[in-house]
């Protein structure tokens, strides 16, 4: 089975006029039995079929390798960083970048403590499990825990793991940065068809002082 590693898309290929293409190429880098057995967990998943991720992809199958945090608890973050920040566009694997970008900081001995600690209390505040509880019982335990330094650290790397990747990018229609690209006044950013429009009343005469 073809998986795809959970990794940053390559840029996109210019033409010959230095021009950005905008054209995503597809990831095909399979991951090996040898590298999945070197680390501490796996978090395994599907894309959907139909969804604008797939046609980005060579596979719908993603996998995603933790080197400290155990599989069940990087399920854990993954279903803690859907509470905090519920996309239902965006799918499993997006969601396993937080954990994966978590588990990287979790190579110190006091961020994996902290780290395993807040997961232990949340399964505690969710009655056991909290990747299998309830949305009504996650919601209740993730509030419980709001304030501590598990709960700032998780939500911290929210920002940047869920939204500074080209599977969101994607997912939620973003272009990405245009800056390269001349900007966006010449891409969308002066055409007014999402409004209404306006009547010549709407702007006053010229002022020349």
């Amino acid at each position: 089975m073809r998986v795809i590693p959970i990794t940053s898309i390559p840029p996109a290929s210019s033409d010959g006029c230095g021009e950005v293409s905008g054209e995503v190429p597809k990831l095909d880098l399979p991951l090996t039995r040898r590298s999945l057995l070197r680390g501490s967990g796996l978090l395994l998943g599907t894309l959907a079929a139909g969804g604008v991720l797939t046609a980005l992809a060579p596979s719908r199958a993603w996998a995603v390798e933790l080197k400290t945090l155990s599989g069940a608890e990087g399920t854990t973050l993954m279903k803690m960083g859907r509470v905090l920040y519920p996309h239902k566009k965006l799918p499993d694997a997006v969601y396993a970048l937080l954990a994966k970008d978590l588990d990287a900081g979790a190579g110190d001995a006091k961020n994996a403590s902290m780290l395993k600690q807040g997961i232990a209390s949340l399964d505690k505040a969710a009655g056991g499990n909290f990747a299998k509880a309830t949305a009504a019982k996650q919601l209740a335990a993730v509030k419980s825990i709001e304030g501590t330094p598990f709960f700032d650290a998780v939500r911290g790397k929210c920002i940047t793991s869920l939204y500074d990747n080209d599977m969101a990018y994607a997912a939620l229609g973003y272009p990405g940065s245009a800056w390269e690209k001349g900007g966006y006044i010449t891409r969308g950013f002066q055409d007014l068809k999402w409004l209404p429009t306006p009547s010549r009343a709407a702007s006053p005469a010229p002022y020349f002082g």
